[in-house]
């Protein structure tokens, strides 16, 4: 099948929460399993954020603000797509949520250095965790993923073209372990098929296990 039969899903994600890594390997297996092309973006949980930290618990305040740990993977996530294209964001993406959260290595220096050497990225790239230069393109990426489903939410936010030309977009799903074959597939043609109901908003259960790396 050729890319252009593809269905394009563009996926907003913010390395460091390991929801949006979970929803992120599903899709991974749903492009296995649909004529399904994933096309990465970033969006921040701290920029999302940044104006309700009062109402944040005191250690996710820490990591949010300006300067936070938070912030130092998606602005690399950032420098790196602004620098060498966005077709870099996958490759770079699987490599630090595999450091970050599968070997539980957090948010460390050196575990961004090694991501970027696994992404066949230069290690000079992790520089741009401590500045801003980025910034005015990271919020840019963040708000158009955001545009698409409001405030309410996290990441991931996942939009796709619809039968009529307006894009479906989604928070989620949140789910764990990530599935595969076909239930990754009918995951995925159950999510479009809510999804794409006008006024239709959520469906959700209390969360009785946390993330399974597999």
């Amino acid at each position: 099948m050729s890319e252009s039969a593809k269905t394009p899903a563009d996926f907003w994600f913010d390395p460091v929460c390991p929801w949006a890594w979970m929803t992120s390997r599903w899709m991974l297996e749903v492009e296995k399993v649909r004529p399904v092309e994933v096309r990465w973006h970033v969006m921040s949980l701290a920029v999302l954020n940044e104006n309700r930290i009062d109402e944040m618990p005191e250690s996710y305040r820490e990591r949010i603000r300006p300067g936070g740990s938070s912030w130092a993977p998606v602005r690399v996530c950032i420098a790196a797509e602004q620098q060498y294209g966005s077709e870099v964001l996958g490759p770079l993406y699987t490599a630090l949520g595999t450091r970050m959260h599968n070997q539980g290595l957090g948010q460390s220096r050196e575990a961004i250095q090694a991501a970027l050497q696994d992404a066949g990225l230069p290690a000079s790239l992790a520089e741009a965790a401590d500045t801003d230069a980025y910034d005015k393109q990271l919020r840019a990426s963040h708000k158009e993923g955001i545009d698409l489903v409001g405030q309410e939410v996290g990441t991931p936010v996942i939009a796709v073209p619809g039968a009529d030309g307006e894009q479906i977009a989604f928070f989620g799903p949140v789910v764990t372990p990530a599935p595969k074959g076909e239930e990754a597939a009918k995951l995925w043609d159950g999510t479009l098929m809510v999804a794409s109901i006008p006024g239709f908003y959520e469906i959700k259960r209390t969360r009785t296990a946390g993330p399974v790396f597999d």
